[in-house]
C-alpha cells in the first residue's frame, strides 16, 4: 500500500524526532554519568587507603567522629525547642535524597524516555501506520463533544508545559547550561518554575473536566480482557469489539487520573512546605495493612519524599502520554480526526469502536446521510 506524500512527510518528521530525541538522551545520559563521576569524593570523615577507611588527620581542633555521628541521628541530633522543623542540629536525610536525585532518577529516568522513543521507533518500522482496512468512507460520526474535547485538550497542554519546565529542572543543567550562559539559564529555569507552579492549576481543572466526562465510559468490563488478548488491534489485524473506549483506553485513563492526582497531591506539598504531611499519614495507613514503612518522618524528609515521589510519577506519565501521543498522530490513520474535530470516520468507528458505533448508529433510527453510498467494511 503505498503511502501519500502528506503520510511520507509526517513519517519522515516523526523518525526523525525521534533519532533526534533519542541522540539527545545518549548524550544526556553520558554528561549524567560523567558529572556523577566527577563529584565522587571520599566521605569527610574518612579517607582511603589500600581500600579501608581510616580516621582524617587532626584539623586543628577536637574533631570527634562519634560524636558527630551521634548529632546525625537520634534525640541527641535535636534540641528541645517548640519548632520542630529548626530543633534538627544535622539533618543527613538531605544527602540520601540528593543522591537518589543526582543518581538513580535521572540516569533511569533518561533511560525510560529514550527507551519508549526508540520502542516506537522501531514499532513503526515494523508495524508501520495502522490503516483503516476498509478505507474510509468518506462520512463521519461523531465522536467527541466540544466540551469533552476542550477537557482533553486543557489537560494534555498543561500536562506538556509542566512536563517540559519539570525536565527543565532534572536535567537542565545537563542539557541547557552547556549550551546558554548562565545568567539565560537562571532566567529560563526561574520563569520555568514560576510558569510550572500556575499552569499545574490548568492541569488540576482539566483532569477534574475530563474525570466527570469520561469516568462511566471507563468502568472495566470482561470485554476488555478480550480485547487484551487480541492485541487490541495494533499487534496483528484482528480488532477486538469496544464501546466508547477500549481496554487500552481505560488503562490510560485511570493512570492519568490516578497519576494526576498524585502529582497534585505532591506538587501541593511542594508548593506550600512543611504544611502537609501526607507522606507520614499515607504510611500510617498503610501499616495497618501489615506494612512496615516509618510513619514519623521530619519536615525536610516529607519535602524529599514529595519532590522524589513527584519526579518519579512524572516520567512515568510522560513515558505513558509519548506513546499515546504516537497512537493519536502518525500511529493510527484517522485516530486524531477525534480530537481535532471531534468527526471520525464511519469506518474507523467501526473497526476501532464497534459496539460503540452501532448504538450512535441506531440512536439516529438511521444510518447517516452517505454512508449507503460508502465502502463496506470487510468482515472480520
Amino acid at each position: 500500500m503505498t503511502m501519500s506524500l502528506k503520510e511520507t512527510t509526517a513519517a519522515t518528521g516523526f523518525l526523525g524526532c525521534l533519532l533526534a530525541a533519542i541522540t539527545i538522551i545518549i548524550v544526556l545520559t553520558g554528561a549524567i554519568s560523567t558529572a556523577q563521576a566527577q563529584n565522587v569524593r571520599p566521605p569527610d570523615d574518612a579517607v582511603t587507603s589500600g581500600g579501608a577507611p581510616q580516621t582524617v588527620p587532626d584539623r586543628g581542633g577536637n574533631y570527634n567522629i562519634e560524636m558527630w555521628g551521634d548529632l546525625r541521628k537520634g534525640a541527641q541530633g535535636t534540641v528541645s525547642i517548640p519548632d520542630k522543623k529548626a530543633g534538627i542540629l544535622v539533618d543527613s536525610s538531605g544527602e540520601t535524597w540528593r543522591a537518589l536525585r543526582n543518581g538513580p532518577l535521572q540516569t533511569y529516568g533518561a533511560y525510560a524516555l529514550g527507551g519508549i522513543l526508540g520502542l516506537l521507533a522501531l514499532f513503526y518500522l515494523v508495524r508501520g501506520r495502522i490503516k483503516i482496512a476498509g478505507g474510509p468512507a468518506g462520512v463521519t460520526i461523531q465522536r467527541f463533544t466540544e466540551f469533552e474535547r476542550i477537557g482533553h485538550w486543557l489537560l494534555a497542554t498543561s500536562f506538556i508545559i509542566l512536563a517540559l519546565t519539570g525536565l527543565n529542572i532534572l536535567f537542565g543543567r545537563y542539557v541547557l547550561l552547556p549550551v546558554i550562559s548562565e545568567e539565560a539559564f537562571h532566567v529560563l529555569s526561574s520563569i520555568g518554575k514560576s510558569i510550572h507552579n500556575y499552569v499545574s492549576l490548568a492541569f488540576a481543572v482539566g483532569l477534574v473536566m475530563t474525570f466527570l466526562t469520561w469516568v462511566w465510559y471507563n468502568i472495566p468490563h470482561p470485554r476488555d480482557l478480550i480485547w487484551f488478548l487480541k492485541g487490541g488491534g495494533v499487534v496483528g489485524s484482528s480488532h477486538p469489539p469496544a464501546k466508547k473506549f477500549n481496554g487500552g483506553q481505560k488503562v490510560l485513563f485511570w493512570l492519568v487520573m490516578l497519576g494526576g492526582l498524585s502529582l497534585i497531591l505532591s506538587g501541593l506539598q511542594l508548593l506550600l512546605p512543611y504544611e502537609f504531611p501526607f507522606f507520614a499519614k499515607t504510611f500510617a495507613f498503610l501499616n495497618g495493612f501489615g506494612m512496615n514503612l516509618p510513619a514519623e518522618l521530619t519536615a525536610n524528609q516529607e519535602q524529599q519524599l514529595a519532590a522524589s515521589w513527584h519526579a518519579i510519577v512524572g516520567l512515568v506519565l510522560m513515558v505513558v502520554i509519548i506513546a499515546h501521543i504516537y497512537i493519536g498522530s502518525v500511529g493510527m490513520e484517522g485516530a486524531f480526526d477525534a480530537m481535532g474535530s471531534g468527526e471520525v470516520d464511519v469506518n474507523w468507528a467501526k473497526e476501532h469502536h464497534s459496539i460503540w458505533a452501532e448504538e450512535e448508529l441506531a440512536q439516529k433510527g438511521s444510518s447517516p446521510s452517505g454512508v449507503a453510498a460508502a465502502r463496506p467494511t470487510p468482515a472480520e
